[in-house]
């Protein structure tokens, strides 16, 4: 197939391209630069020896996507392209609403126009909001403690409303735990701009001597340790459900975990981290974060059941990989 990858320069985005080109799909990538580096797709090109066609574009841009889709024969689209921190979205929320929700109906309505009827949507644990754990795709949604979940339950129901007024249109929504790691070769891997949002690049830069502590928001949480509970998957796994979703997917909406189906405290996948590399990471405990929950963990079964996929890389290997990554970044050693 010829997919269309919004935001496939990215952390996830770039791990699924390689994933569809290693399978033999062609891609088309569309992503505005905006938090990831021009260079990862030099690098997926360097992965996988493929050839690749990327626009500089921003996917809220409607005439600029029409032109894509009117100069490419698509088969289908996985949509990454979107603001996606927590707590930035917390102090900022009418850019998220803007960017998150726009792109998706920028997307789908081309989708619609040259009838394009496979999309695969990167959604978010965070729509089930503050709820029982294991997360189970059949729970009632609560209302999530952040616009940027906010966004993830908007676009879904978007989603929904098209597949139900345009049955022909086939949907796979994937809400995914908390990636981590990177690709084996170290070529790509999580590289946010400016201070890292989420744990795990946090704690690598710490490790290579760019920051000098981590911050660990509350250990007051009702969890093993006190601090915040999280399904860590490794985004090669991720990568591969993205592949399973597109290549099983049927007409309708269907709508897949994507975890482990194990929880993990920050202080566990610190102490983790220092066992795996054999480095000490300096921490402090700060207050905690807006917009966080004590502990999400997935029950993954039924994307086990219906598509044939399991996440396989253990915690270990998600340490390694993404210290790897570290390691070879050169562009930003202090």
């Amino acid at each position: 197939m010829n997919i269309l990858v919004t935001g496939g320069a990215g952390y996830i985005g770039s791990h699924t391209c390689v994933a569809l080109l290693e399978a033999g799909h062609t891609i088309i990538i569309v992503d505005n630069l905006c938090n990831s580096e021009p260079d990862s797709i030099n690098k997926i090109k360097q992965i996988t020896n493929k050839a690749i066609r990327f626009y500089q574009i921003d996917v809220t841009d409607e005439e600029a996507i029409d032109t894509i889709f009117s100069s490419h024969e698509l088969d289908g689209v996985i949509h990454f392209a979107g603001l996606k921190a927590v707590g930035e979205s917390v102090k900022k929320p009418l850019d998220y609403y803007y960017n998150n929700i726009v792109s998706t109906m920028v997307i789908t309505k081309a989708c619609q126009k040259y009838e394009v009827n496979k999309f695969v949507f990167s959604s978010s644990a965070t729509v089930y909001g503050d709820n029982r754990v294991p997360f189970v795709e059949t729970m009632d949604l609560l209302p999530t403690t952040n616009p940027y979940g906010e966004t993830k339950a908007i676009s879904e129901r978007i989603l929904t409303d098209i597949v139900s007024a345009n049955p022909a249109f086939s949907v796979s929504i994937l809400r995914y735990f908390n990636p981590v790691g990177a690709h084996e070769s170290g070529l790509i891997g999580e590289a946010p701009n400016g201070i890292p949002n989420n744990l795990m690049p946090y704690i690598t830069q710490v490790a290579k001597g760019k920051l000098e502590k981590l911050r660990i928001f509350g250990n007051d949480y009702p969890t093993v340790d006190g601090t915040g509970v999280r399904d860590y998957i490794h985004v090669v796994d991720l990568a591969e459900g993205h592949l399973a979703a597109l290549e099983n997917l049927t007409e309708g909406v269907h709508i897949y975990n994507l975890g482990t189906g194990k929880g993990t405290s920050v202080l566990e996948l610190v102490k983790a981290f220092e066992k795996a590399n054999d480095i000490e990471i300096p921490y402090e405990i700060v207050e905690r974060r807006p917009g966080d929950i004590a502990s999400c963990y997935a029950d993954a079964s039924k994307a086990k059941r219906e598509l044939g996929w399991t996440a396989k890389r253990d915690l270990v290997t998600m340490c390694r990989d993404a210290w790897r990554f570290e390691k070879n970044k050169l562009w930003d050693i202090t």
